[in-house]
């Protein structure tokens, strides 16, 4: 059986962060080892200190937490590896389902238009930079986000770009990202088409839908609108989902106000949030009772 892992509680670094404690308890009575990763000190970089409550030479695991950045994800596999506890999920396959630019183009007939540039946290591209970008996406409303999150939070000052083609206003808005996100950017810079989910003020429900190996774990509630669980149809996304280089991963889908069902985001499992009411064996009993496919015999 699989091991997993989970961020330590920061206030007692022997119990699970109380947002993961009951998967990490569903996981121990489904007779699972876990184990403990200290999420600020691996953001810290401080990698030896994050996994020294990870049990040495536990096989392959499952990581069910926080957020982490590819890069620091990365150390981290490499550090677990180390230990004889290798991840489930590799670095690479984690940056394809974590960032928009590792899975766009196998959802691009699904998702809203999209183009991006890297850049570091911090950095506003310049005017013309960014009207080249927007270029592609034609006219039309749009909205920035990095290659991982929005600032939706503030929508209308750091978020939804009202036209693409207004050079000096999409500077503006995109600066405000910026600054929204300071040291927390994540890869670089995002322009989507802006897409109208729902009908006047009120904005569709979005569904979750949980995928391992293609599978179709969970479709659900999503974490912003636990108890509105809309139900899209999965034939497309199913076979994009099939196409990408990831085992584990969520599919956010919304229906546009003309009644087609598109996918607003894509995500690696093991950092995707569960919704509040969510049984949390549906996904913990789904990972720990599925093999490690690189031990797996051909034969």
């Amino acid at each position: 059986m699989p091991t997993l892992l989970s961020c330590a509680d920061p206030l007692d670094p022997r119990r699970t962060d109380p947002h993961f404690a009951a998967e990490t308890a569903a996981a121990r009575e489904l007779g699972a080892t876990v184990g403990l990763i200290d999420h600020d000190r691996l953001l810290a970089g401080d990698i030896a200190a994050a996994v020294r409550k990870v049990p040495r030479a536990a096989g392959p695991a499952w990581y069910r937490g926080w957020m982490i950045p590819s890069a620091a994800y990365s150390a981290l596999a490499d550090a677990l590896a180390a230990r004889g506890t290798p991840l489930m999920i590799g670095a690479a396959a984690y940056r394809t389902a974590h960032e928009l630019p590792g899975w766009y183009e196998t959802f691009e007939a699904v998702t809203p238009a999209s183009r991006w540039l890297s850049g570091p946290p911090g950095q506003v591209p310049d005017t013309a930079t960014l009207a080249r970008l927007a270029t592609p996406l034609g006219g039309g409303a749009g909205i920035v986000k990095d290659f991982v999150k929005s600032a939706k939070h503030v929508w209308d000052t750091a978020c939804y770009i009202p036209d693409l083609t207004d050079s000096a206003g999409l500077h503006r808005i995109v600066a405000a990202f910026v600054a929204e996100q300071d040291r927390y950017l994540a890869g670089g810079i995002v322009l989507r088409a802006f897409e109208s989910f729902g009908a006047g003020a009120r904005r569709a429900a979005e569904a979750r839908v949980w995928w391992l190996d293609g599978v179709p774990l969970l479709v659900g509630a999503h974490p912003d609108t636990p108890d509105e669980r809309p139900v899209p149809p999965l034939d497309r996304v199913a076979a994009c989902v099939a196409r990408l280089d990831a085992r584990f991963v969520t599919t956010d889908l919304a229906v546009r106000e003309d009644d087609v069902w598109r996918v607003v985001e894509v995500g690696d499992g093991q950092v995707s949030d569960l919704p509040a009411g969510t049984a949390p064996e549906l996904i913990v009993g789904a990972l720990l009772g599925t093999p490690d496919r690189r031990t797996v015999s051909p034969n």
